[in-house]
């Protein structure tokens, strides 16, 4: 297939999945207007070749991270989108925060990983019987109670070892603790959003449809796909050799 033929068949795809519908002028953020087609009955209408654009370049990003060995931390929490990224990040087996932001969760990571290591622990104790062992049935009741708000807090970045390379966000707007975050630590964001959002903040914007499940759910695949192809052509460094251990020179016992 030509890459023209290709262009074409993705802003159809674009299209029916309602990715060209943006919101109503007045809730246009100026950096929007650079990617827009038209205004129709007041409502953005999103020129759908730029959309395709914007696209390519970001999937090529996520396919560059991918080879490199980089982890992209997936983030959206608003009801649209939490349960097609949720599935996007298991698909790439990526690190991802679907249910809410937890303020500091890059800024202040180092508490944050507490916290994953007590999920850790408990859920570990709770596998081997321990926790039968160690505490009362009211004790493990309160205890359960902590185990469900870790899960649901954490279990996402639970697996992720260190601070991510890459963020990829749907609808910035939503999440701007987040985008805040990643800004202060110089994170490069890639993001599905709207004609709402401030494009400046993104290093590589997507401006499309953010709410409409079939325009995420779309692009969300499109994005994921590249992730995974590029990690499944991912070979990890070799590990160095360990440098032979320095003799340690032996001393003799003077005589007195």
């Amino acid at each position: 297939m030509s890459t023209s033929t290709e262009k074409s068949t993705l802003i159809e795809r674009l299209f029916k999945s309602g990715s060209h519908f943006g919101f109503k002028k007045r809730r246009r953020h100026p950096t929007a207007a650079q990617y827009l087609f038209a205004t129709k009955d007041g409502n953005d209408i999103f020129d759908l070749e730029k959309t395709a654009a914007l696209l390519g370049e970001a999937k090529e990003v996520l396919k560059q991270a991918g080879l490199q060995g980089k982890t992209v931390l997936f983030v959206g929490t608003k009801t649209e989108a939490s349960k097609l990224l949720e599935a996007a990040a298991l698909r790439a087996e990526a690190p991802f925060a679907a249910n809410r932001w937890i303020g500091g969760m890059l800024t202040n990571y180092s508490e944050i990983k507490k916290r994953i290591n007590r999920l850790e622990t408990l859920n570990s104790e709770g596998e081997s019987g321990e926790l039968e062992r160690k505490y009362t049935k009211k004790e493990r009741v309160v205890i359960g109670r902590e185990m469900t708000k870790l899960n649901f807090n954490f279990f996402g970045i639970s697996k992720m070892p260190k601070l991510p390379d890459y963020m990829l966000v749907v609808d910035p707007r939503h999440d701007q603790v987040a985008v805040k975050e990643a800004l202060t630590l110089n994170i490069p964001l890639l993001a599905i959003m709207s004609s709402d959002c401030d494009a400046s903040q993104i290093n590589h914007p997507v401006v499309a449809n953010d709410s409409l499940q079939a325009s995420v759910s779309m692009l969300l695949d499109e994005l994921t796909d590249a992730y995974i192809e590029g990690k499944k052509a991912y070979v990890a460094p070799a590990p160095k050799p360990k440098a032979p251990a320095t003799p340690v020179a032996s001393t003799q016992r003077r005589g007195s």
